[in-house]
């Protein structure tokens, strides 16, 4: 029988999730510096159905967020599971977000964070990007198809 070898943790599970939760609270309340301070320095976000190579370092991170983000007037999430073993936590949320506009779209998404030294050095999130992106009123989406990967890459 084989074993799998597993990394061991040197930071406790429960805090683990504890720094996933102030990252998501903080991204509820665009607090982005609140954001920030649960990144590893060589953290990697990305969308993982999309093509783009996501965006790499805690700044670049929020840059990539607020090209969305700055057009919400709000984005709530509803956690529906978290589950934490070592280093990752996984979590099943829908985020709603309401737009300045008033327009508002909802979806489900599964995110996987793995952390290190307590930080969050990956952040993969995975959704039907044809369902979330079909809500999405044309102004947005014509202002999404003006920013590129280059916007936000930061290799």
């Amino acid at each position: 029988m084989s074993r799998i070898a597993r990394r061991k943790s040197q930071v406790p599970i429960e805090a683990n999730k504890k720094t996933v939760e102030e990252m998501w609270q903080a991204m509820g309340r665009t607090d982005w510096a609140a954001l920030k301070a649960c990144l590893h320095p060589d953290v990697h976000y990305q969308d993982v159905p999309t093509d783009d190579p996501g965006a790499h370092g805690p700044e670049n991170v929020v840059k990539r967020l607020r090209i969305a983000f700055d057009h919400l007037a709000k984005q709530e999430q509803v956690l529906h599971h978290m589950v934490a073993e070592g280093d990752v936590v996984f979590l099943d949320h829908t985020e709603t977000w309401t737009f300045k506009t008033g327009e508002q779209v909802q979806h489900t998404f599964a995110t996987m964070h793995e952390l290190k030294d307590g930080k969050i050095l990956l952040w993969s999130d995975y959704w039907d990007v044809q369902k979330f992106v079909s809500q999405f009123p044309p102004w947005f989406l014509q202002k999404m198809a003006e920013s590129s990967a280059a916007d936000f890459g930061g290799e």
